[in-house]
C-alpha cells in the first residue's frame, strides 16, 4: 500500500523519486560548470585609460606650444596678449566651475592662453637675455618629472586633508596677489611680494611649491579616474587641470630666474 506521508512523498519526488528521471552525469556536470550568478553589466560608455589622457595631454599641450610660438614670431603686443590672458581665464572659468569635458573649450583656453604666454615669454627674453624661457621651460619640466616621481613612489600621498591644505594655500595666494596688486596703485611695490627683493624670492618659491602640490592632486585625479572607470570624456578634465597647473608653474618659475638675471 502507498504511503500518504507528505514529507515522505516530498523527499521522493526530490530525489527523483518515481515521478523524475536521475540526472545524468553529464547534466550533473553542466549544473556544476554553470556560473552561479550572473556577470555584472558592462558600462554603457568606454572608460578613461591612461592613454586617453597622454594623447589629449600632447594635443593640448601642443596647441598651447603652437600658439605660444607663433605669438612669439609675430610679436604680438602685449595689449593683444593682455587681451587674450583675459579671454583665456574666462574660458578657464567656465571650463573649472562647469567641470567641462568639452574640447573645444579646453583647446580654445590652450590657444589663448599659448599667445599671451609666447607674449610674455618674448617680453622675459627681450629684457633678461641669457635664454630665461629654456631656463623656465626646463625648471618646469624638472619640476614635473620630480613630482611625478615622488607620486609614483608613494612618498607623498594624496589625502583629503592634503587636498583641503593645497587648496586654501593657493586661495591665500591668489588673495595676497589681488591685494598687493590693489595696493600698488597707491604704494610702490603694493606689499612687496612681486619684487627683487627677499620677500618676493619667497613668495615665488611659495607659488612654485603650491603648484608642485597641485600636480599630484592632477596624478591623484587621473589615477581614481581610471581605478574608477570615469567617461573617456573626463580624460579632458584631467588634462584641462594638468595644463593650468603647468602653466602656473611656469610664470612662476619665469618670474623667480629673473630677479637672478641680469638685464644688461
Amino acid at each position: 500500500m502507498e504511503s500518504k506521508n507528505p514529507v515522505f512523498s516530498r523527499s521522493r519526488q526530490q530525489s527523483g523519486g518515481w515521478g523524475a528521471p536521475a540526472p545524468t552525469p553529464d547534466q550533473l556536470q553542466r549544473m556544476y560548470d554553470s556560473p552561479s550568478y550572473a556577470p555584472p553589466a558592462q558600462p554603457a560608455y568606454r572608460t578613461m585609460t591612461l592613454d586617453d589622457v597622454v594623447v589629449r595631454g600632447f594635443i593640448t599641450l601642443g596647441a598651447l606650444v603652437a600658439a605660444a610660438a607663433a605669438a612669439w614670431y609675430f610679436e604680438v603686443p602685449m595689449a593683444v596678449a593682455v587681451g587674450s590672458a583675459l579671454v583665456a581665464l574666462v574660458l578657464g572659468l567656465v571650463a573649472s566651475f562647469k567641470q567641462s569635458t568639452n574640447p573645444a573649450l579646453i583647446l580654445a583656453y590652450a590657444v589663448f592662453e599659448g599667445v599671451f604666454l609666447g607674449a610674455l615669454s618674448s617680453l622675459f627674453q627681450s629684457m633678461f637675455g641669457n635664454n630665461i624661457v629654456l631656463q623656465a621651460v626646463l625648471g618646469t619640466a624638472f619640476a614635473f618629472g620630480a613630482m611625478l616621481t615622488v607620486y609614483s613612489l608613494r612618498i607623498v600621498r594624496v589625502t583629503s586633508k592634503m587636498v583641503k591644505y593645497v587648496m586654501g594655500a593657493a586661495i591665500a595666494a591668489l588673495g595676497l596677489v589681488l591685494v598687493n596688486l590693489i595696493l600698488g596703485f597707491f604704494v610702490p611695490g603694493g606689499l612687496g611680494l612681486r619684487t627683487d627683493s627677499p620677500i618676493g624670492w619667497v613668495f615665488s618659491i611659495a607659488m612654485i611649491l603650491i603648484g608642485c602640490f597641485f600636480l599630484l592632486l592632477d596624478f591623484d585625479a587621473i589615477e581614481q579616474g581610471v581605478k574608477q572607470g570615469a567617461p573617456e570624456k573626463f580624460a579632458w578634465q584631467c588634462v584641462f587641470g594638468l595644463t593650468l597647473t603647468l602653466v602656473w608653474i611656469y610664470i612662476e618659475v619665469l618670474r623667480f630666474i629673473s630677479y637672478f638675471t641680469s638685464s644688461d
